[in-house]
């Protein structure tokens, strides 16, 4: 992700949320990766779901989030997950 398009990001978020506020993250990885997903955020609790074919897990988190900086560390600590996709 280019600074652009982190700022925009962050604009957005920030015009949507009010912080400290709850946040849900949506997650989908091939399966074996599930637990790279969970290290990032290993103090919150997790939704599992194992696709049709059992290729992939979808994984949602809700966090309390201080700011939208706190939502864009994660999602670009998530973006080094080879497969991952974010919803």
């Amino acid at each position: 992700m280019d600074q652009d398009s982190i700022n925009l990001f962050r604009d957005k978020l920030d015009q949507h949320y009010q912080w400290p506020t709850l946040y849900t993250f949506k997650f989908i990885v091939p399966k074996g990766k599930e637990q790279l997903v969970k290290d990032l955020l290993p103090n919150h609790s997790v939704s599992e779901k194992a696709s049709r074919e059992g290729n992939y897990t979808s994984l949602t988190f809700q966090i309390m989030a201080q700011s939208s900086q706190v939502i864009i560390d994660i999602y670009q600590k998530a973006s080094a997950i080879a497969g991952l996709i974010a919803l």
